[in-house]
């Protein structure tokens, strides 16, 4: 005997499969390394995260569509957006994810990615993030001691409670994600935010004073990390033994990181997604004394420190608020390593940074993003115009993202940003010197030359084929090796853009178009296709 369906269940049957192929699971994100380069795989595939971060007190439902406003007018992809540990456990042991589903569910609807930035323990050096019932508790969840003996608006890495009540949460944040985003919306998590102490190098309380005056761990002792630190490779010491004049900052970079490797492996356990901590920068030139700075964070001198004490997280990244091309340029050089891959979570949203979105991508960073982007304070225009900056970058990139994101993991792309000399960049292609010169015209004028805002890009498709990218810029080149010295010109200069991974040409520059050494571009951002030849 044949059973026959039920129309209607027939139709549900249809309708639940349809649901639940929408839902299908995909690969979780994650970061491979080839070469010291590295790459974000999201779908199976290279990403390129063209991100933007909301101000911190915006993750709120009313505060989401001045945010989601931001994302569109700026073409960006991902949002990165705070999720806060006082809103998740206003109660102890009682979650809450409601705001969690609130930021899937207009993501989705947008089809933008998120970066979710977990405000916890640490938040700018200081704990006000924390749950109420903690913060009135001080002396179960004490701040540090200064070196006087002073309060410090800073927690207390050496607290145990703290560290396995943040653990805790940020663990059930985590196995939630697992089950409420199986299509992978989010593509990385930030455990704490620029973690560290203002005001005071390390804890001097009793409570700390143990630790450091014992002896430093064997994981700080291997020599490829004492070196490294610049350090003498030794069996055994206390802190001050084996660091010397550094020991008060290296301790409270093991201790602030251990204590955040702790919570990040809590998360790793239940949720594979990558993590990253990001740090508030020490100046990468002067290179000052950590009572300058927000000591125990990842700065870029303590990086084998955190690395040893934190092997949950996947990624040390910087908050770029430096706009002088010196130090900016020499931060992405610090944080671009063959066991750290670059990515830049927050930086100004000023026309002075915009910039930096180009040697970033040459570095093989996985993605870019300006803090603040929805007004939340900024007059309207102001906000406007500064979306505007970074969003023609956005907008010219987007339709190519997968290609960039590849060709950054191959290193085929190089850039050149104009600095406060405004002075000729050059850059090496193998067979061929690009010449850069950064103005507007042929002959700049005083206001042109009033700020470095000029930028470069060259993507290297062979050995005579490029695509050139910029603002405020123009391009020459001369044959290298055995083509020197040899009469060149363009063979086609082709403007267009990708669409679908495949460029569609919009016009052949040539006469005034290519004239006078080579392409102009101005203030707005266009992709050449350019082949050249020797003659």
């Amino acid at each position: 005997m044949v059973n026959k369906l039920n129309p209607i269940l027939l139709f549900f049957a249809v309708l639940s499969f349809s649901v639940s192929a929408q839902v299908k699971e995909t690969p979780v994100p994650r970061i491979i390394e080839k070469n010291g380069r590295h790459a974000l795989l999201v779908d199976g595939q290279p990403f390129l995260i063209l991100g933007g971060q909301a101000h911190n007190s915006s993750g709120w439902p009313g505060m989401l569509p001045q945010v989601w406003e931001a994302i569109a007018a700026m073409h960006a992809n991902t949002l990165e957006v705070p999720i806060y540990w006082e809103q998740i456990e206003a109660q102890p042991g009682k979650f809450d994810f409601s705001m969690v589903d609130t930021l899937l569910v207009q993501a989705r609807e947008r089809k933008v990615h998120l970066v979710l930035l977990w405000f916890a323990t640490w938040k700018n050096g200081s704990n006000h993030y924390m749950p109420e019932w903690m913060k009135v508790d001080s002396k179960k969840y004490p701040n540090i001691t200064g070196k006087n003996g002073q309060p410090v608006d800073s927690p207390s890495p050496h607290t145990k409670a703290a560290m396995e009540a943040d653990a805790k949460a940020f663990k059930a944040v985590m196995a939630y994600l697992e089950k409420a985003d199986p299509q992978h919306t989010i593509l990385m998590v930030q455990v704490e935010n620029e973690p560290g102490a203002w005001g005071s190098v390390r804890d001097y309380s009793s409570e700390a004073r143990k630790p450091f005056e014992g002896q430093v761990p064997a994981e700080l002792l291997k020599p490829e990390i004492l070196k490294a630190l610049n350090k003498p490779v030794v069996a055994k010491g206390t802190w001050t033994e084996v660091f010397g004049k550094d020991a008060d900052e290296y301790f409270h970079a093991w201790s602030v990181a251990s204590y955040i490797g702790y919570v990040a492996a809590a998360g790793k356990a239940v949720n594979q997604l990558p993590l990253y901590v990001n740090a508030a920068l020490r100046d990468p030139i002067t290179n000052p004394t950590a009572n300058n700075y927000e000591s125990g964070g990842p700065t870029d001198n303590v990086i084998p420190i955190w690395k040893a004490a934190a092997p949950a997280i996947d990624l040390l990244a910087p908050d770029i608020y430096m706009p002088e091309s010196e130090k900016a340029l020499k931060v992405i050089e610090l944080y671009s390593r063959p066991d750290n891959p670059l990515f830049v979570p927050e930086i100004g949203s000023g026309e002075e940074y915009v910039r930096y979105f180009y040697p970033v991508l040459a570095s093989g960073g996985i993605g870019f993003s300006p803090f603040g982007i929805d007004d939340n304070g900024l007059a309207k225009a102001e906000a406007t115009v500064r979306l505007a900056l970074l969003g023609q970058e956005y907008e010219m990139v987007s339709p190519m993202m997968r290609e960039m994101a590849k060709w950054g993991f191959e290193g085929k792309i190089k850039a050149v940003v104009e600095h406060e000399d405004h002075a000729v960049q050059t850059i090496n292609l193998g067979a061929w010197e690009a010449t850069v010169t950064f103005g507007t015209s042929r002959r700049n004028t005083e206001q042109e030359m009033k700020h470095p805002f000029g930028k470069a890009m060259i993507v290297q498709l062979g050995e005579n084929e490029f695509l050139l990218m910029g603002t405020l810029c123009h391009f020459t080149f001369k044959p290298l090796g055995a083509n020197a010295g040899k009469a060149w010109q363009y063979l086609k200069v082709e403007e267009g853009k990708y669409e679908n991974g495949t460029f569609k040409l919009l016009r052949i520059r040539n006469g005034d178009e290519t004239d006078w050494g080579g392409p102009r571009i101005g203030a707005e951002p266009v992709v050449l296709r350019t082949t050249l030849t020797t003659r």
